[in-house]
């Protein structure tokens, strides 16, 4: 009798690459007339955003731009003023030639090093380098064995739960809202914020998204070092295009807030207009029954077998969490005029009861020292996020973004604390290992039992398995366990087994 082997394939997940890239960052940045000119340089920002991820065979090319923001005192009246620039970039990474399908990719950056100066009145220099954590996952195929039958194969299957990735999608949204102020601002300094998905609908071919974005303007009313905050609201909707898609798809993503424009509406207010990047992603959940070990009753068996990596949806992170830093201040006298905050890419990390987020903030103090000049004070801490999950951090994959959504300062004393709220959203992917059995070659027949036994009584401990039990007296595992009336195939106490014959 010949052996009969079924073969079916396994979507398996793929994890390409985990790097960091440095994209420099080179510019000069000239005053227009219609801004005062620079007295101080008080701090300046990198924020990197990336607009296009263009994976091919064997590299990945990410294309986008630095938006490079500097704070400084003005020499006439000494306010408060920015000035920015963009600067385009594109940044090749490699990645393993291996056959994939979908890969999805995921980037966030954070600054290595800034020097910024001020060459003159009107022209200011900006030399550092900004980094970016890149990751790559991609969809794999394995061809598995799902069953065996024939050469008195027996078969061990294990039930693996794997997402099927249908579709995905980036794109860019651009919404509006109408914005009044109480005082119309004499300067704009900065527009920021973040952006979250409220509702996805996922419909024949197409996913209905909804979702807001929550705009921060950080402005003056007059001359001078006195900034106010305006907070507005503006909602987005969009239809993606989305092949292969239906009502039994499950959804993860996130949305992150690319830019802000005020434009002036005259008498009529102003309207402020927000660039949203949609990052999401579509898939199905499908069981696969494999064949995960094997032997023979009748014949000696070699198998070939694999490890395979499969994905499974942890959860959909919308969370938020605090964290606080302080110290002294250098000038006891100085009094807190702003407060920003800078949020870099948090990491799996395992804690005390469970795996968490983990990560850098950094709070920046801006102050009016004693001497009337503007100052800015950095202070860093570490942001903490439990995680539905016991995996261990190496199983977990984070697809995910983490922004600043409220930082506030006060001082006490000669010492300033600052405290930042951090909102991350976005998919907790977990990764599952399983070995399973890709080839079978049946060779020489066993011999025979030459003392003739046809009942064999084994002693077994709890927790072993009655498969493996069978395999060293190359008997048939359905066989004991009806000879020892038991249902279950890992024993959960010491028994005796009745182990007939085979041959």
């Amino acid at each position: 009798m010949e052996a009969r082997i079924f073969q079916d394939t396994l979507e398996t997940a793929v994890r390409l690459c985990d790097v960091r890239a440095e994209v420099p960052v080179e510019t000069e940045i000239l005053i227009p007339d219609y801004q005062p000119q620079v007295f101080k340089i008080v701090k300046c920002f990198v924020y990197p955003v990336l607009l296009q991820k263009q994976p091919a065979a064997g590299r990945l090319t990410l294309e986008g731009y630095l938006r490079c923001v500097v704070y400084y005192q003005a020499e006439e009246d000494q306010s408060l003023c920015t000035t920015e620039q963009k600067l385009p970039f594109s940044k090749t990474v490699d990645l393993p030639d291996v056959p994939v399908e979908r890969v999805t990719v995921t980037a966030a950056g954070e600054t290595e090093y800034l020097n910024c100066r001020a060459v003159n009145q009107r022209r200011i220099d900006v030399r550092g380098a900004c980094v970016l954590t890149v990751r790559a996952f991609g969809q794999g195929a394995q061809q598995t064995i799902t069953a065996l039958s024939g050469c008195g194969l027996q078969q061990k299957l294990c039930n693996v739960e794997t997402m099927q990735p249908i579709a995905s999608s980036e794109k860019l949204v651009t919404a509006e809202q109408e914005i009044t102020f109480e005082t119309a601002p004499a300067a704009v300094l900065e527009i920021g914020g973040y952006a979250t998905i409220q509702e996805v609908k996922l419909i024949s071919g197409k996913a209905v998204v909804k979702g807001e974005a929550t705009a921060r303007i950080l402005y003056r009313t007059q001359p001078g070092y006195g900034v106010l905050t305006a907070e507005k609201k503006v909602p987005f909707s969009q239809i993606l295009d989305m092949e292969g898609v239906d009502e039994n798809c499950q959804w993860g993503g996130w949305a992150e807030l690319t830019g802000c424009a005020l434009m002036s509406g005259g008498e009529g207010g102003d309207t402020l207009s927000a660039t949203i990047m949609l990052h999401l992603q579509v898939w199905r959940m499908a069981q696969r029954s494999v064949v995960c070990d094997a032997f023979s009753t009748q014949c000696e068996t070699a198998l070939e077998r694999v490890t395979v990596s499969t994905s499974q949806p942890l959860a959909l992170l919308n969370e938020t969490t605090e964290a606080t830093c302080g110290g002294q201040l250098p000038d006891e006298g100085a009094q807190i005029v702003a407060c920003l905050a800078t949020v870099m890419p948090p990491e799996a990390a395992s804690g005390e009861a469970a795996a968490q987020l983990r990560g850098r903030a950094a709070a920046h103090i801006i102050c009016l020292n004693s001497l009337g000049e503007l100052e800015c004070y950095d202070r860093s801490c570490e942001y903490q996020l439990p995680l539905p999950t016991d995996a261990a951090p190496e199983q977990l994959d984070l697809q995910a973004a983490a922004v600043p959504v409220g930082a506030a300062a006060r001082k006490e004393g000669g010492e300033a604390t600052a405290q930042i709220t951090i909102r991350v959203t976005g998919l907790l992917v977990r990764r599952s290992q399983t070995a399973v059995v890709t080839g079978v070659e049946c060779g020489e027949e066993l011999p025979p039992d030459e003392h003739g036994v046809a009942l064999r009584v084994c002693y077994a401990q709890a927790g072993e398995d009655v498969f493996d039990i069978a395999r060293r007296y190359h008997a048939s595992p359905e066989t004991i366990l009806k000879a020892g009336g038991l249902e279950q195939p890992v024993l959960t106490q010491p028994a005796r087994l009745l182990i007939p014959a085979e041959r």
